[in-house]
């Protein structure tokens, strides 16, 4: 089932209509989805889809030139091309003819194999390519790979390209519609606790249960996200054993620099390198005080960016003797189920969730203004002289207007003074004229709450969350 990505073939589709030839770099993690973006988007269209292999070069040629033989009906025993550089003058004298698209899969398996391919397909793209309408598509799921040996200023394909997609997981809504069977509560949390990514959605089972989902992909040694995390990493970096240290790091509650160093042994240059590869793929992030640039502050964090990998190294890398000893299931109930994960899903996850919420209705001009940056606060109070935070916020700096929320995903009263207390907390960001209020909650609202409610103020419950957007 294709889901989502709305923005990503709009983008496709609009270059797909443009006269003359396109190269569009498409890049992400494993897993992320890449082909089946792919697939939606060519499944209207003339177009050759070819998947190189780890295999040598000689192989992928024979089984790129099956692909391009089938696609203009030539008959099965037309052999392989005799060279890259011939099939590519073969492709510019049919695309000049006719536009079709090249989506050429796992870019950096068929360069592995032939070091040359790159400079080959920059001259192709320089001297016949770019005369004709052919419709390039370049996809990998080696980040570093993609960046530098593609987009990268030192490389034979740099400007080469019309556009560039970097493909990051689901959000909560989108990843809603895969989770059909289950509660708006439930979709939270298996989205909190799986992430975004379009295959493991894909793995969870609307036969069973939330906690039984859980522990038959994460608790259970064969489980499929069991070691997920893990093998990404071997599979993606050289020191994996470097990596997933600083990970563990992190999900423990390090999210400077020099407690993380301490943490894991080391020392803070050597730790930043890496940070940087994490950020880079995506599985951590650093961020920042709304309305404070890298620039300007000195308060920035780091946080696991993934769902998964966070799930995994806060509840599963700890219990991972247990689970492989054959009583995963017993250390989930025991460990993991009940108040605890229901304070994990509550900061950060159910946040980042509301704000993706702030980011769709401003998308579909349903903010009370249009809102030109997003985030969350933390720092010192100056009146109570305490560390506090806004969950969320959106604001149009140029317009002085701003929204504060706040994110409670707990049962129980309290939505009014939890309100008020938003309210009165205004003065921590400065130079804001107009300014809204929303709170955000597991469950429906007082009386007293809603009593508060008016155009300044919203409240949103989690079914409010799957509304149509």
């Amino acid at each position: 089932m294709f889901v989502g990505r709305d923005a990503e073939l709009s983008t496709l589709n609009k270059l797909y209509r443009e006269d003359g030839f396109q190269m569009v770099v498409l890049f992400g993690r494993r897993r992320i989805g890449k082909t089946m973006l792919i697939r939606e988007f060519v499944k209207d269209k003339p177009a050759i889809f070819f998947t190189a292999q780890e295999i040598n070069d000689t192989m992928n040629l024979r089984e790129f030139s099956k692909k391009v033989y089938r696609f203009f009906d030539f008959p099965e025993g037309a052999g392989t091309f005799g060279s890259w550089i011939d099939a590519f003058h073969f492709l510019a004298t049919k695309a000049a003819e006719k536009r079709f698209i090249l989506a050429f899969d796992e870019f950096p398996y068929a360069v592995s194999a032939n070091r040359a391919l790159k400079s080959i397909l920059q001259t192709a793209i320089d001297h016949e390519f770019l005369n004709t309408g052919l419709f390039l598509i370049l996809c990998g799921s080696h980040m570093g790979f993609m960046e530098n040996e593609v987009l990268g200023y030192k490389s034979p394909l740099f400007g080469r390209r019309t556009a560039q997609i970097r493909l990051a997981g689901l959000d909560y809504y989108d990843a809603g519609k895969l989770l059909g069977n289950f509660s708006n509560e439930d979709k939270i949390r298996l989205y909190a606790c799986v992430g975004g990514t379009p295959h493991y959605l894909a793995q969870i089972k609307s036969a069973e249960t939330f906690e039984e989902n859980i522990k038959r992909l994460y608790f259970d040694s064969s489980g499929y996200l069991y070691n997920e995390p893990m093998m990404l990493l071997q599979q993606e970096l050289r020191e994996p054993a470097m990596y997933n240290s600083i990970v563990s790091a992190i999900a423990g509650g390090a999210s400077r620099i020099n407690e993380i160093a301490t943490k894991i042994g080391e020392v803070g240059p050597k730790v930043s390198k890496y940070l940087s590869t994490l950020i880079r793929l995506q599985i951590v992030q650093k961020t920042f005080p709304f309305d404070e640039t890298p620039q300007n502050s000195r308060r920035g964090v780091y946080q696991i960016a993934d769902d998964c990998y966070a799930f995994w190294y806060r509840f599963v890398f700890p219990a991972r003797p247990e689970i492989e000893g054959g009583s995963g299931d017993l250390t989930a109930d025991a460990e993991v189920f009940g108040e605890r994960l229901s304070t994990y899903i509550g900061k950060p996850p159910f946040e980042k969730i509301c704000l993706q919420y702030l980011i769709r209705q401003n998308r579909n001009r349903k903010l009370p203004f249009t809102a030109t940056g997003f985030g969350s606060w933390w720092g010192g109070d100056p009146r109570e002289k305490i560390q506090t935070d806004l969950d969320v916020v959106a604001a149009n700096r140029a317009k002085k207007q701003i929204l504060l929320g706040e994110c409670k995903w707990r049962r129980g009263a309290g939505d009014a003074a939890q309100l008020r207390k938003l309210m009165e907390k205004t003065y921590l960001l400065s130079g804001y004229g107009d300014r809204y209020y929303c709170l955000f909650s597991k469950t429906a609202f007082s009386k007293e709450a809603r009593a508060m409610a008016d155009g300044r103020v919203s409240l949103i419950s989690t079914d409010d969350l799957f509304q149509q957007i």
